[in-house]
């Protein structure tokens, strides 16, 4: 028996001698032999006393082989299955949360938002998505805005600031903001809260 560093180049060889004396010594492409073919070289092999104890020895490994790539898909597909309940049950909660979620670039333009931002600003997602953030606020915080988004990139400890809404019926709704690095390069994570009234 070979030596187990051995083994791969000995069961190689040892497959290939079996395709060439099944095929009558005409060479086959070993690439395109398929699982059911090796296997019934491999039964074959196994009935001649020459080759048997080799033949036997491959054949387990193969079947052992064949059982961990088994329990392995079974495990993948088992964490696939997980991972999407999960993501399903995060994205659902940042849905409904009752601050305001949303994903912006460095122009502040809106890529995602929750249904919380959509009230929020008072319009339909289709309308927020896609336009920047800063056409819904005064004029006067684009700049303290910018600087949030600044210090998230550099990736300094976020700090709540206050921006201001453009007014609704005579009335402008102060927010409190806080900004984080977004899930991509690039983008930003920004929870919004109506301030609370002073005083």
């Amino acid at each position: 028996m070979p030596r187990p560093a051995d083994t791969s180049s000995h069961l190689s060889s040892l497959r290939e001698r079996a395709m060439t004396k099944l095929t009558g010594g005409v060479r086959s492409d070993l690439s395109r032999t398929s699982t059911s073919e090796a296997m019934a070289v491999l039964f074959k092999l196994a009935s001649s006393p020459d080759t048997a104890s080799d033949a036997l020895a491959m054949l387990h490994e193969l079947q052992v082989h064949q059982v961990e790539v088994e329990m392995q898909q079974d495990e993948l597909r088992r964490s696939r299955v997980e991972l999407e309940r999960n993501l399903i049950e995060q994205t659902t909660r940042v849905e409904h949360a009752p601050a305001a979620f949303l994903v912006v670039d460095q122009a502040t333009v809106v890529s995602e938002i929750n249904l919380a931002g959509v009230r929020l600003l008072g319009a339909a997602r289709p309308a927020v998505l896609g336009r920047p953030l800063s056409s819904f606020l005064a004029p006067a915080c684009s700049d303290a805005l910018q600087l949030m988004l600044t210090r998230a990139r550099d990736g300094a400890q976020p700090e709540p600031g206050e921006l201001q809404l453009l007014p609704k019926d005579g009335v402008s709704e102060k927010l409190l903001c806080t900004a984080g690095r977004g899930p991509a390069s690039g983008q930003f994570v920004l929870v919004l809260m109506v301030s609370p009234p002073s005083g």
